[in-house]
């Protein structure tokens, strides 16, 4: 079968490979690999800034965004052949840590986890792979290409988790909420707060295309000036950019909560008034949460999510498609793309 591989921190050595095939073990899953997302985070590995190479080897599989389609399963996973998947990315600290013993990985302690596609293990980025029944999640066929949208529905399905274990502690229900940045992570974090019966602003730099129309095609409303933003009891950042960081924190009511979702690239320093910071969270009662992966939960509340979705609208969130044997071609950016996705049977 083929693969797209990469040898992390050599950008020009990307191949697509003749891989072997993968053996599915007891309790696991064999999946025919549909559909695998482009994600900023690969493009760290293909740089090389996230240390991700299997033990032993010199080359690995890429992707941890995925969609597949079930070919075996064992009795009584809970699965079946034809079952539309995705594949969660995180594994468990071997020891493990409390967290990871807890099936939360995502807390772990220790930071000896290993993940799909990212850390240690190859990703989904194959024509076929296999996967434990325990880390895959059954997809609504109603949802098809779009299943390939489940894992960073996840991570967004945690930040709202977040909101909802740190707001509980006001007694209140939050009315309004910001999202920073229209790529894939803040539209998506957009449609779940619309699921939430919420009123949703969310913050980008481009005037036209299709950013501010997938926005306004969720009900939500679209800003290019924070200024315009009206204080919120909810704040999700997906961009990373710090002085839209600090900025944002900014525009916290009482007692609302901000969610921290986006890497910073740049060490560059930013002007801030810590005073002003300390005052917004102390006579606020206001409370900043970082959050990053997601937890075996966060991917059931994504497939719910994603089925509830118009289904429409999902779909134009996958920009472009480009097909395996090319697979390259998802690296350079066009000014319209969304989510690009790459075809594995191509």
């Amino acid at each position: 079968m083929r693969a797209a591989t990469v040898t992390p921190g050599r950008p020009d050595d990307l191949r697509v490979s003749e891989w072997p095939e993968p053996a599915a073990l007891d309790g696991e899953l064999l999946v025919e690999g549909l559909l695998v997302g482009l994600c900023h985070t690969d493009l760290e590995i293909i740089n090389g800034r996230i240390d991700s190479l299997p033990p032993g080897r010199d080359r690995m599989v890429l992707f941890h965004e995925s969609l597949g389609r079930v070919l075996t399963a064992p009795a009584g996973s809970g699965f079946e052949p034809g079952d539309l998947v995705a594949g969660m990315v995180r594994r468990p600290d071997p020891l493990p840590c409390k967290p990871c013993a807890a099936g939360r990985s995502d807390f772990c302690l220790n930071g000896d986890y290993t993940e799909r596609g990212v850390s240690h293990l190859d990703g989904f980025g194959s024509q076929r792979w296999a996967v434990p029944a325990e880390y895959a999640v059954r997809l609504d066929p109603a949802v098809g290409d779009c299943g390939v949208l489940t894992e960073p529905t996840s991570i967004v399905a945690k930040a709202w988790d977040q909101v909802d274990i740190v707001g509980g502690r006001t007694f209140s229900t939050p009315a309004i909420a910001l999202i920073t940045g229209a790529g894939p992570i803040g539209l998506l974090a957009a449609m779940l707060g619309v699921q939430r019966g919420i009123e949703v602003h969310v913050l980008d730099r481009v005037a036209t295309g299709v950013k501010p129309d997938l926005v306004r095609g969720l009900g939500a409303t679209y800003h290019r000036e924070l200024a315009t933003v009206p204080a919120a009891d909810v704040v999700i950042e997906c961009t990373g950019v710090g002085p839209l960081m600090f900025e944002s924190v900014l525009k916290l009511r009482r007692n609302a909560v901000a969610v921290l979702l986006g890497l910073s690239t740049s060490d560059a320093q930013t002007p801030l008034s810590p005073g002003n910071l300390n005052d917004t969270l102390v006579f606020g009662n206001a409370a900043v949460v970082g959050s990053v992966n997601s937890a075996p939960e966060h991917y059931r509340q994504a497939a719910a999510a994603l089925a509830r979705a118009d289904q429409d609208w999902l779909r134009r969130l996958i920009t472009r498609r480009v097909p395996l044997s090319r697979w390259t071609e998802a690296l350079t950016r066009s000014d319209d793309d969304i989510k690009v996705a790459i075809e594995l049977a191509m």
